[in-house]
């Protein structure tokens, strides 16, 4: 099924907010008494803040979550899923929509009170990062982005990113296990982190080929960690009249006011490459304001900057002295896993069970995410555009075939070569620090 719709409630999907509201109550084999009636949901989801799940405009609610904010406090009055449609994330969804609107009104804590023994306790508020209170029949959620910072985050152009992103990796196991020990445990863990003398993180380094996922992993981080992801790009600020290193500056300085924040930078070999002698280098100014920045944030705790790079070897020396940088790990392409899991995402669900994902799997074995995206795109053009093209009483068929996707790849270009391959590791020996 495709993603359903996320939206505000209206007026006319009242109505089956009172079917939806009929469903659920019809599965709760419990009888048990919900803690807010029919009425106070309606009331709510007409004063407050309420969101739906629907699979298209005219479809009945798949889903539903309703709030109110009440001084810093957040109070959910209903979460409902539909019985069709519980074995997902929808309600997970639904509470982050609701959450980032809620966040507007000011609130630092989101809270439910439910039955102890709710599923929804059980599988929809543990799994969405509540801290369940058993005795009290209470679940308190820490807003991660309070009122104060969302303008600011605005401003940088940051956000709060959806909590399954690290999820939604697939495979790389090895490389999620590491970014999983180094930087997300002894971030969101200090006090434990401190008993055992272990230093949080505040700066590190993701290298590897061009289109092997570094954005994404420092966005899952992000995501893991449930802090603002700010990324900062050094050629929209190199239009500042002031220039790129006081512009940089600037930028660093306004997100040193937020609480929390996942910083990025990609490509930063293109502001932080070896500084020549006599005359200096245009982008010299740049690399040493970058280093005074990286000791800044250093001193700041609940913050950690991630640059990405596809060309380590080019780097300044100094910008990779102990001291800046905690770890320099290495992101490489895509195992099996991962291969299985991209395909996964780009083979339509009306054909999945004809596509021999495992002889995809093996064909692309050495291409990179991006690379594997366009090689599904250009095979279902072509299935496509072979479906409209075919005669009124013949067969379209449903979709892109093993074949066409095999075809495909036969004629892509791999972004990454072998000799880029070979340098990967070799620096991995070089320059890696895990």
């Amino acid at each position: 099924m495709a993603a359903p719709i996320i939206r505000e409630i209206r007026s006319d999907d009242l109505g089956r907010l009172v079917a939806l509201w009929d469903a659920t109550r019809a599965a709760d084999v419990s009888e048990r008494e919900p803690v807010y009636g029919l009425s106070e949901v309606l009331a709510s989801a007409q004063a407050d803040v309420a969101v739906v799940a629907l699979a298209d405009e005219d479809g009945p609610l798949l889903g539903a979550a309703v709030g109110r904010a009440a001084h810093e406090q957040g109070w959910i009055v209903y979460l409902g899923v539909h019985p069709d449609h519980r074995d997902g994330d929808l309600g997970r969804t639904l509470l982050d929509a609701l959450e980032r609107r809620l966040a507007l009104s000011g609130i630092a804590t989101l809270c439910s009170l439910v039955p102890a023994d709710d599923p929804l306790a059980r599988d929809v508020l543990a799994g969405a990062g509540f801290t369940l209170e058993h005795e009290l029949r209470y679940a308190e959620r820490r807003i991660p982005v309070q009122a104060r910072d969302l303008a600011l985050l605005r401003e940088l152009g940051g956000r709060i990113l959806p909590r399954g992103a690290w999820d939604a990796v697939g495979g790389m196991t090895a490389e999620k296990e590491l970014l999983e020990r180094r930087l997300v445990m002894p971030l969101s863990q200090p006090e434990v982190a401190e008993r055992f003398g272990v230093v949080p993180p505040r700066a590190v380094v993701l290298f590897g080929p061009p289109g092997t996922g570094k954005t994404t992993f420092a966005k899952a981080v992000a995501s893991r960690l449930q802090w603002p992801f700010v990324e900062v790009i050094p050629s929209r600020l190199g239009g500042d009249p002031a220039g790129l290193a006081s512009a940089l500056r600037e930028t660093f300085s306004r997100i040193s006011e937020l609480e929390k924040a996942v910083v990025f930078i990609d490509e930063v070999e293109e502001i932080a490459s070896h500084r020549k002698g006599d005359p200096p280098s245009p982008t010299q100014g740049v690399t040493n304001e970058l280093l005074k920045i990286i000791p800044a944030v250093r001193d700041q705790d609940d913050r950690l900057l991630i640059c990405a790079t596809n060309f380590i070897r080019s780097l300044d020396s100094a910008l990779l002295r102990h001291g800046r940088f905690d770890f320099v790990l290495p992101i490489g392409l895509p195992d099996a896993a991962a291969r299985h899991a991209i395909w996964g995402r780009y083979v339509p669900p009306a054909v999945a069970a004809e596509v021999d994902l495992e002889a995809l799997v093996a064909a692309s074995e050495g291409l990179t995410p991006a690379d594997i995206e366009h090689g599904a795109r250009r095979a279902a053009q072509r299935a496509f555009e072979r479906a409209v093209e075919a005669p009124s009483d013949g067969e379209q068929g449903s979709g892109p075939s093993t074949a066409d996707y095999l075809e495909a790849l036969s004629g892509l270009r791999p972004t990454v070569s072998a000799e880029v391959v070979s340098d990967f590791f070799e620096d991995i020996e070089a320059l890696g620090r895990l």
